[in-house]
């Protein structure tokens, strides 16, 4: 399958080069990577079991590409210029897999193609350019972003699993994305502003605060369509938590680079439904105004 990856930074660039394994994939990233990537190729870290390095196509331009699969990999807030940029190309199929809430709309309202919700915990940080570690070992999970099956979510699944990457096709994404948003509201504001890895949260006092945004989220998604109780978002939490206690968040890594974060797509997502609900989400609301009081004083936003 021919596949692009728009926007290989640190998951983009795990989950573009193991694909690269076993697909044709190119890599849409920044120049000193693309550059890095063109020259020698990607070298994989952490990954024992198969060659280290591959050898996808890597280019910084996204318009006028032509492939089976756009991946989409960018921070949230450039979801509609990665939308458009890919509005130039052609794909039979988009696959989002970014953090936050309301990447698919954006991409669906710009595009003529299915356009499918994923979620990854693979664990990746991009170490230099054409280096990229995996972290951890996770999960991709993705289906059409209205829940349900259907024969394009098959066929792009089939095309992970072949690349060895663990995969699962799902029919209740939407679900599945909220919960998703219920680990990122509990863990990725608190361990940023706290300077510390995705396992203090699992500890007092930094526990209370990251349960407390987790139910907030819950509760929102239950003022919609999607069924999330507070204990099932709470269990989703403790997973991730437990199971990345060592890594560093990916809004953590934003604040460590001094670059803009994606609270607006997570806490401040939560903060903007629970308004149009009538309900109060007051962790989530403090969370979100300390991430953009320091994006700004950092002149990000």
């Amino acid at each position: 399958m021919e596949i692009v990856v728009f926007g290989a930074g640190s998951l983009g660039s795990l989950v573009g080069g193991l694909l690269a394994r076993e697909h044709d994939v190119t890599l849409v990233a920044r120049e000193a990577h693309a550059s890095a990537v063109r020259e020698s190729g990607l070298r994989l870290e952490g990954v024992a079991d198969r060659p280290s390095s591959v050898f996808p196509a890597a280019t910084t331009d996204g318009t006028g590409l032509e492939a089976d699969l756009a991946i989409v990999t960018v921070k949230s807030f450039d979801t509609p210029a990665a939308a458009d940029a890919l509005a130039t190309g052609s794909f039979d199929a988009v696959l989002s897999l970014q953090n936050g809430m309301g990447n698919e709309g954006t991409l669906a309202a710009r595009l003529e193609v299915p356009v499918l919700a994923g979620t990854a915990t693979y664990g990746a940080i991009l170490q230099a350019p054409g280096v990229v570690e995996r972290t951890g070992v996770g999960e991709i999970v993705l289906g059409p972003r209205d829940g349900g099956s259907s024969a394009v979510a098959d066929r792009v699944g089939e095309a992970i699993v072949a690349a060895g990457l663990e995969t699962t096709v799902a029919d209740d994404m939407p679900r599945r994305l909220w919960e998703k948003l219920a680990v990122n509201a509990g863990i990725n504001a608190v361990t940023a502003l706290t300077a510390t890895e995705n396992g203090a949260v699992l500890e007092d006092p930094a526990n209370d605060l990251a349960r407390a945004a987790t139910r907030e989220t819950a509760r929102v998604a239950r003022a919609g369509p999607v069924s999330l109780s507070n204990r099932e978002a709470l269990a989703a939490v403790e997973a991730v938590a437990e199971a990345t206690a060592a890594n560093t968040s990916s809004m953590h890594q934003d604040v460590l680079a001094e670059r803009r974060t994606e609270i607006d797509a997570i806490n401040g997502y939560v903060v903007d439904r629970a308004l149009e609900a009538g309900l109060e989400v007051p962790t989530n609301r403090t969370l979100t105004a300390l991430i953009r009081t320091w994006e700004r004083g950092r002149g990000l936003r």
